[in-house]
């Protein structure tokens, strides 16, 4: 064996390691392998982009029916959507709404205790139906009083009557005796002229020239005091005259109490005044009831919806217009009506405390204007005031 032949190097059959990019990175560059990176990571994004873009063709090209049908989904939401605007558009709803009606507060009008309440809680009843009484025993006896001083006053009415017709009979006597002492009194003035033209003759005498004139002077005074007496009696009868007026006045007086105590026996018994419920009943058998007391409340039958929408809701919304109702208490039902008016002024116009913009700083908001909705057909279920409903109103 040559021991001076060269020996073989052994061979690294080992893979030849690529070097880690990272380290790469990190490791300081030169000027021209900086230039290179640079520019490879400036066209980094565009085959980026370029890839994302092909991918999407790439999963469009693989699979066309899940893009068509995803294409036909957003398609048919944006027709939905468009379908709905042009739906809702037409439409003006409002949850600020509820049942509303004119309650009629039954009180006392005179005092008395109550002997009968014919009512109870929550009762329909209808228009003229006896609602409670009061006690009219005192009222009874006012009436009788009142009636007892009309016969009175019409018996002195009567009396006066009477005593005026018996007056003017003497009026006519004393007229009678005023003509017969005028007739008497010509007489004796023509009978003492002869005397005395036959005195002057020489034909009669002294005497019965004396009687003629003493016979002149009592008819005279015959014909002055049936004068007298004759005007005396036509004042009587002014007397009698003024003391009739004086009786009619005292029979109207007797009348008006009358009338009075009449009105004040028919509020004795109260009745409802239009159909409708009996609710809040506060009257008892047996208290005591004053005058303008409350004794219950009164719902009538006559009932419509107060919807209270934003003034911006109101551009389109007319008198007349349908309106779809929705009640909660009832939400299997649906019922329908119309706008009857719509509110003057807002709902803080007509508060207690209305809002003065005028003063402090001022912030606008949006103001709600009541509406009135009345029902096509009364309603064939209970409702009350208060009660919350959704109307719908077709401005369009």
């Amino acid at each position: 064996m040559d021991t001076n032949a060269p020996v073989a190097e052994p061979v690294d059959e080992r893979p030849t390691r690529r070097p880690d990019r990272r380290h790469a990175k990190s490791a300081p560059a030169s000027g021209a392998d900086k230039t290179d990176a640079e520019a490879h990571a400036g066209s980094e994004p565009d085959r980026s982009n370029h890839k994302q873009s092909g991918n999407l063709f790439g999963s469009i090209k693989r699979h066309p029916v899940i893009a068509c049908i995803v294409l036909l989904f957003v398609l048919l939401i944006a027709a939905g959507a468009l379908l709905w605007w042009l739906h809702a558009r037409n439409y003006e709803w409002t949850d600020d709404a509820y049942i509303d009606a004119r309650t009629v507060t039954v009180a006392a009008e005179i005092a008395g205790r109550i002997t009968d309440v014919s009512v109870t809680d929550n009762q329909p009843v209808e228009a003229g139906a006896v609602l409670l009484r009061i006690d009219d025993s005192d009222y009874q006896a006012s009436l009788k009083q009142a009636q007892a001083g009309i016969v009175a006053a019409q018996a002195e009415i009567n009396n006066v009557q009477a005593q005026a017709e018996a007056q003017n009979a003497k009026i006519d006597a004393a007229q009678k005796q005023v003509a017969q002492a005028q007739a008497a009194l010509e007489f004796a003035k023509a009978e003492d002229q002869r005397n005395r033209e036959l005195l002057a003759k020489g034909t009669t005498t002294q005497q019965q020239a004396e009687q003629a004139a003493s016979t002149l002077r009592q008819d005279q005074a015959g014909l002055d005091t049936a004068t007298a007496n004759a005007a005396a009696t036509t004042s009587e009868l002014q007397v009698l005259e003024a003391q009739r007026k004086s009786a009619e006045a005292k029979l109207q007086q007797a009348r008006a109490t009358e009338d009075q105590a009449k009105t004040a026996l028919t509020r004795t018994t109260i009745v409802a005044p239009l159909a409708g419920r009996a609710t809040n009943i506060t009257a008892a058998k047996g208290t005591y009831a004053q005058p303008g007391q409350v004794l219950m409340m009164f719902v009538p039958k006559d009932i419509w919806v107060k919807a209270n929408f934003k003034e911006t809701q109101l551009d389109l919304m007319r008198p007349g217009q349908p309106v779809d109702i929705a009640i909660d208490a009832y939400p299997d039902k649906s019922f329908h009506g119309r706008v009857d008016s719509v509110q003057a002024g807002s709902g803080t116009a007509f508060s207690l405390l209305p809002a003065e913009n005028a003063t402090g700083n001022f912030v606008k908001v949006v103001q709600r204007v009541p509406v009135k909705i009345v029902f096509d057909k009364p309603p064939d279920v209970y409702l009350g005031p208060g009660m919350s409903v959704v109307p719908t109103v077709t401005v369009r």
